[in-house]
């Protein structure tokens, strides 16, 4: 199959002989290359922080969260066992949650305390699969804490902790004591908030420190698929009725999610000019080999080659400086995400602290690359590529073949 006039007339102003030209169409490739592979790194590492933060989530936090429209739940078991009578759900758990004072060798810090029922804890929660040191075991007066609190308090296991409750200052009636609980293990889920701003607990103890009796304030629900939540959050609402309200993991922490969303929108649109100045190079260099070559084309209109021909040529030209660009840009980002931990690690051993979890709350860097993010950024910089390049093509066709020949 012969090869379009066009593309052959393309390819060859491609490789010209060792010229100012070569130089300028290198760099254009680089340019694009740079371009993609930053817009497509930055996007990955955004969509990593989402994908990441929503997996933390959802493995310490509950799936749906039902509570009492009237306040308090009683009867907490029954409610649990209407729940796990709907399709999908896989545990549920009576808990009491509460901000306390914690004390430890004159040192304080505020955790919120989550009081759980022991023996459905392992259903609703990663924690217990999360031990670092010592072991889930939340009966009695034991106690649970996060790995960045026992390092900031200097905290081991079987170590006792006082804890202090608003009930302490604000009960006029009668006197509230701080509660004494036994460290029994510390959890790591990798994300700071946790690590830094729980402690789990007993029911019984949890009730001891907001002055309940009995009952609940809440109860965590866990689901087959935390992404059908609608559909189950449907499902709970049948069952109990409507004096309980069920939220959602996504209504619980939607500012977070959605704050995760317009950042990555905004990373987006600020990149997409570096793409688009490393298109403009490719522009510029259309424009260069227009002028350089003015006397070629002049000549090949002067022999009857049509406009449309030649002002293909030129885009074709351009749209092969981009392919070949975007294609390595997405090579060299692979490489780099690929890597991407090794380079953070280097670059930690030089004193460069790019990824410090005290600021960004996850123990790693996190990075996800769909096919479908990679698809639409060379889309796009391919349309724009071809839009960028009518102008000179459009230059050159247009051209004059006696003005273009006048000093032959």
């Amino acid at each position: 199959m012969m090869m379009p006039f066009s593309l052959f007339l393309a390819l060859k102003y491609l490789k010209p002989k060792r010229s100012f030209i070569s130089v300028v169409t290198v760099i254009s490739i680089v340019g694009v290359m740079l371009g993609v592979a930053i817009l497509l790194i930055v996007l990955s590492v955004m969509s990593g922080f989402d994908n990441m933060w929503r997996e933390k989530i959802l493995s310490f936090k509950p799936h749906l969260a039902v509570i009492d429209s009237y306040g308090e739940i009683q009867g907490e078991e029954q409610v649990c066992r209407q729940i796990e009578k709907v399709k999908g759900v896989t545990g549920c758990a009576p808990v009491i949650e509460t901000r306390v004072l914690m004390q430890f060798r004159g040192k304080m810090w505020s955790p919120i305390v989550i009081g759980i029922d022991p023996d459905r804890a392992g259903k609703v929660s990663k924690i217990p699969s999360s031990i670092a040191y010592g072991r889930f075991d939340v009966e009695g007066d034991n106690a649970i804490i996060g790995i960045d609190i026992a390092r900031a308090m200097n905290i081991t296991i079987g170590d006792k902790l006082l804890i202090y409750t608003p009930l302490c200052a604000s009960s006029t009636n009668e006197m509230f004591l701080p509660e004494e609980l036994l460290v029994s293990g510390i959890f790591d889920m990798g994300m700071r908030d946790f690590d830094s701003g729980f402690m789990i607990t007993s029911l019984e103890v949890a009730r001891n420190l907001v002055g309940m009796e009995s009952g609940a304030q809440s109860v965590y629900v866990m689901t087959d698929n935390p992404y059908r939540f609608e559909e189950y959050a449907g499902g709970v609402r049948s069952v109990l009725g409507v004096d309980y309200q069920v939220r959602t993991w996504k209504e619980i922490d939607s500012m977070l999610f959605a704050a995760l969303s317009h950042e990555k929108t905004m990373m987006f649109i600020l990149l997409v000019f570096i793409t688009i100045v490393a298109i403009f190079c490719v522009t510029n260099t259309l424009i260069v080999i227009t002028v350089q070559k003015t006397n070629e084309i002049g000549l090949m209109k002067a022999l009857g080659f049509p406009s449309r021909k030649i002002m293909a040529a030129f885009v074709w030209h351009g749209l092969i400086q981009c392919f070949v660009g975007t294609l390595s840009g997405v090579i060299a980002a692979l490489l780099i995400l690929n890597n991407l931990e090794a380079i953070v690690s280097w670059l930690t051993s030089i004193n460069v602290e790019v990824f410090p979890k005290g600021i960004y709350g996850l123990d790693k860097i996190p990075w996800a690359l769909s096919a479908g993010e990679v698809v639409r950024v060379a889309g796009f910089v391919m349309v724009f590529c071809t839009v960028s390049c009518i102008l000179p093509a459009y230059r050159a066709a247009r051209l004059d073949p006696v003005q273009a020949l006048r000093y032959e």
